[in-house]
């Protein structure tokens, strides 16, 4: 079970914009993530290279939290509002909520939920 001390540090990396220490930092080595039923990126890694293709691509990416982080057990769920803005400087935002599975301080599975069709508004 995480720590509540480490899943506010968590939260508060992505929310001043360290994605990718926040990867380097809390996920273990052969961690997973999926995207909606997507098949998962397997490895911190492969995770850490897939972050900064993602934040390459955009001029600026914002995380906010909307309400806290609900923990039970080796669980956690969090709602996030994620901002992209281009080069051009038009923003879209996506509203997701994050499934995580931690052991210990660490998280070992994550999958994002939203809808699509948000970044094509």
């Amino acid at each position: 079970m995480p720590s509540r001390q480490a899943v506010e540090a968590f939260a508060k990396q992505l929310e001043t914009g360290d994605f990718v220490g926040a990867i380097e930092q809390f996920y273990t080595p052969d961690a997973e993530t999926y995207e909606n039923n997507a098949d998962p990126t397997v490895g911190r890694e492969k995770l850490v290279a897939k972050e900064r293709g993602v934040l390459a691509a955009f001029k600026e990416v914002r995380a906010v939290r909307i309400g806290p982080s609900l923990i039970e057990g080796d669980h956690v769920a969090t709602r996030w509002t994620f901002s992209f803005t281009n080069a051009e400087g038009m923003t879209r935002t996506l509203d997701e909520i994050a499934w995580q599975t931690w052991r210990g301080d660490k998280l070992v599975e994550e999958r994002f939920y939203y809808d699509p069709k948000q970044l094509g508004r």
